[in-house]
C-alpha cells in the first residue's frame, strides 16, 4: 500500500517537471527565432540610459511627453500653477 501512495505522490512532481521543461523549450525557441540580428545594448549617456541597436523601430513608438516648464527660482513648488 505504501508503494501506491509513493507513486501517486510522484505524478504531480513529474507533471510539474514536464511542464517546466516544455516552457523552457518554448522560451528558447522564441528567443532564437525572434528574427532580430542585433539584440541591442543599453548605454548610459549624460545621466540617462539609451538603447543602442536592437529591433525597436522608433517610428512605431508613441511620441515622448513634453517636459513641464521649470519652476521660477525662489517660488516654492506648491505655489506653481
Amino acid at each position: 500500500m505504501a508503494g501506491v501512495t509513493r507513486a501517486a505522490g510522484m505524478v504531480p512532481l513529474v507533471g510539474a517537471l514536464a511542464a517546466a521543461a516544455a516552457l523552457a523549450g518554448v522560451a528558447v525557441f522564441s528567443a532564437t527565432s525572434a528574427g532580430c540580428a542585433s539584440p541591442g545594448q543599453y548605454v548610459q549617456r549624460d545621466g540617462y540610459v539609451e538603447l543602442i541597436g536592437g529591433c525597436v523601430d522608433s517610428s512605431q513608438l508613441p511620441p515622448a511627453q513634453p517636459k513641464p516648464p521649470a519652476a521660477p527660482k525662489g517660488e516654492p513648488a506648491f505655489m506653481q500653477q
